[in-house]
């Protein structure tokens, strides 16, 4: 049996351990910036990054390419004459990112619960008269047990949210799917004394909706996701420290 003080020191080396696990490369990652800022992050191929996964959609079945050297048309050809939009992997193209949501929904639930149970043994074979014997204070038979209990339940909630992101950046074709739809992969970062903003967006366009431009809109992009956000010294005031929201995750109360 470890003495009282070991087992503390244990428990606090624990929960330091965790806190640690859980918030490590943030914290490294804020140390290494102390009084210089977010450091740019170097080009490099959005294929080769840890997080990267290759799309995959269901797709139908392929078909067989049917040559005719005795004309200028080809089968499937989506045009008659070679533009220069994005077709090919490493191909760059415009996206138009104009993000205007909004949401409202109020929600309200009233609960009530009552309930109530009595037993009683006025008649059990004769035997209701023993009870006065077996235990220490004489009960009534008519009135053995009783039961009551009540539960009351009232919340409300409100979500009003307003959202507006207006962006042109360039983003870059990373894939090409059987069916010949494109997975772009776009990134941007702009840093301002010590903020660093960063953009990144990622979907599935089909070639056709590409502008005579080599631009597209982002309601035409399939499975898109945007990230858009910050690091520096505005968002870490902004944010809670890791403590506290260690705290928040595992009081229990």
């Amino acid at each position: 049996m470890l003495p009282k003080t070991t087992r503390k020191n244990l428990t606090l080396a624990v929960i330091a351990a965790a806190a640690v696990a859980v918030t490590g490369c943030n914290v490294t990652t804020r140390l290494s910036e102390v009084g210089d800022g977010p450091q740019l992050s170097k080009i490099t191929n959005p294929t080769v990054m840890p997080d990267y996964r290759p799309v995959s959609l269901p797709m139908p079945a392929p078909k067989t390419a049917e040559h005719n050297p005795n004309s200028l048309w080809r089968a499937g050809a989506k045009a008659f004459f070679k533009d220069h939009r994005a077709k090919a992997v490493g191909d760059i193209l415009t996206v138009q990112l104009n993000l205007d949501d909004s949401a409202s929904l109020a929600n309200s639930t009233e609960r009530e619960r009552d309930d109530s149970e009595d037993t009683d043994v006025t008649n059990l074979l004769g035997l209701e008269a023993e009870f006065a014997k077996k235990l220490p204070q004489a009960i009534a038979p008519g009135s053995v047990m009783s039961f009551g209990s009540k539960h009351e339940t009232k919340g409300d909630g409100s979500i009003d949210r307003s959202e507006t992101v207006e962006l042109t950046f360039a983003a870059v074709v990373t894939q090409i799917l059987p069916n010949g739809a494109l997975a772009i992969i776009g990134r941007q970062e702009v840093q301002v004394n010590n903020e660093l903003r960063e953009l990144m967006v990622t979907g599935v366009i089909r070639p056709e909706d590409i502008e005579s431009d080599n631009t597209i809109t982002h309601d035409k992009i399939a499975e898109m996701r945007v990230a858009y956000g910050g690091r520096g010294t505005l968002s870490g005031l902004q944010n809670p420290r890791w403590g506290t929201e260690v705290w928040d995750i595992l009081f229990p109360f």
